[in-house]
């Protein structure tokens, strides 16, 4: 079947790169292993019911099938660690970092179409592969930024919402609150009202999920300018794919910070399901609150300091280095000190760690190499190349962390600082739209394969104390 070749894409191609000489012949290889569907919902409505019968098979043939043990650790830390729901976008291996279908970072800017040959790929090929599991071509990644943009409009009620909040008011507010304006529209909800099967949840679904990714850049736009430019609102322009249009939209228009909004909303779209603003949505989703309620939840968990805020305190915490020391400039002796300061006072270094990986996070790295091929003598840059020079040592040294390496926030900043994107606390509304693209996609899974009401089961520390003390 389709998905079962879709699926096991990348390990052939692994092992015919090594018999061939070009990329592109192993690219070329690769899509024959796809559709030509230019229509993505045409493309999905394939896919259903293969994924269904293989979801029904696992729980008629392994349903009782054990897939690790709970421990204490587990139940207070966070649950990290337990595997406890199906995400089908993406999965962070602890090596080789985040998988978008199987595929790195790395297959990912190689293979999946960009805005020019050689170019990062394009928001709208990340998209279509995390739905269907397929190497779109790019006639079919030209279509879907097609339709995206023909979904665009912004009802007048959604931007009236936000004005009725203070221009000061946070960022992420303003954009949880433009995102449940927008929830007068839901499909599903006015399906499910009309008495649709259950079979077909997840086709008003796919169009609320499709809307609502296709609305979030001007949303998302719309608040920056009312903020921090004066209101002046920049149109969308339809000659441009996602990321450019939103970059455009936001009032950036060199090529080179196009190019790196691709680079951010592809690298930044999907993280497996575990972590908060993914599971938020899932969990919300799963007792049949449309896409546009559950993303919103998912933008309120983003806000907390401890998931989206990472990459402005990253670049927060590097302005003070420059303001300590009068200079970007400074010896890694000076930054050794300055990092023992940050640790002893109870901080952590920012933009350091990860709670499953153990390398160099593959996002912090193609930022990297972004950088050195457009802004090698950008000082924050060089600044930024010291740290990850001299923090891994000091970390690996205390013994305190699991992953002493950078992750994707310990870059983003400084980029987007360079191209004049310099509101820090707009940031995490990048992140959020960014995410839409991941969350998207496994909410209309979700209905698709009928994922049940989340219901975990909650201990009280009277019962945990007691089933420790029959254990031991």
């Amino acid at each position: 079947m389709a998905f079962f070749r879709s699926v096991s894409a990348l390990s052939k191609l692994r092992s015919h790169v090594g018999q061939q000489s070009s990329l592109a012949n192993s690219v070329r290889w690769l899509q024959t292993q796809s559709s030509s569907n230019t229509d993505l919902y045409t493309e999905m409505k394939e896919l259903v019911p293969e994924y269904q019968e293989r979801v029904k098979k696992l729980k008629k043939d392994h349903g009782s099938v054990e897939l690790g043990k709970i421990t204490v650790d587990m139940v207070l830390g966070g649950m990290r660690g337990m595997t406890a729901l199906v995400w089908l976008g993406s999965a962070v291996d602890p090596d080789e970092g985040i998988r978008f279908r199987n595929m790195t970072i790395p297959d990912c800017q190689k293979i999946l179409p960009g805005a020019f040959p050689g170019g990062e790929p394009l928001p709208e090929s990340v998209l279509w592969l995390l739905l269907t599991g397929k190497v779109p071509s790019k006639e079919q990644v030209d279509s879907l930024a097609q339709e995206l943009r023909s979904r665009a409009k912004i009802p007048e009620y959604a931007y009236k919402a936000i004005d009725a909040l203070p221009v000061k008011a946070h960022p992420m507010t303003q954009f949880s609150t433009g995102v449940m304006a927008l929830q007068v529209e839901s499909e599903f909800q006015k399906a499910y009202e009309g008495g649709i099967h259950k079979s077909k949840y997840w086709e008003p679904t796919y169009e609320d999920s499709m809307n609502l990714i296709a609305r979030l850049p001007a949303i998302a736009a719309y608040i920056y300018r009312r903020i921090y430019k004066d209101g002046k609102i920049i149109p969308m322009d339809d000659s441009l794919d996602y990321g450019a249009n939103y970059a455009h939209m936001l009032g950036f228009d060199d090529p080179e910070m196009l190019e790196f909004m691709r680079l951010y909303v592809s690298i930044h779209s999907d993280h497996e399901g575990g972590n908060v603003s993914s599971h938020t949505a899932h969990l919300v989703a799963s007792p049949l609150s449309d896409p546009y309620l559950a993303f919103a939840a998912a933008l309120n968990g983003l806000a907390g300091p401890l998931h989206g805020l990472a990459n402005q305190e990253v670049l927060r915490w590097i302005r003070n280095i420059v303001k300590e020391f009068g200079t970007p400039d400074i010896s890694k002796e000076q930054l050794s000190d300055y990092i023992h300061k940050t640790l002893s006072s109870g901080q952590v270094v920012p933009g350091y760690g990860h709670g499953v990986l153990r390398n160099t996070d593959p996002r912090y790295t193609c930022q990297r190499e972004f950088a050195l091929k457009h802004l090698p003598n950008d000082p924050l840059f060089q600044l930024v190349s010291k740290i990850k020079e001299v923090v891994p040592p000091i970390l690996t040294k205390l013994g305190k962390v699991k992953n002493p390496w950078p992750n994707v926030d310990a870059h983003s900043g400084v980029l987007l600082n360079y191209y004049g994107l310099t509101e820090e606390n707009y940031y995490t509304v990048l992140f959020g739209v960014a995410r839409s693209l991941g969350v998207g996609p496994q909410l209309i899974w979700d209905r698709a394969l009928g994922m049940p009401l989340e219901r975990p089961k909650s201990v009280t520390l009277e019962k945990l104390e007691k089933l420790c003390g029959a254990s031991s």
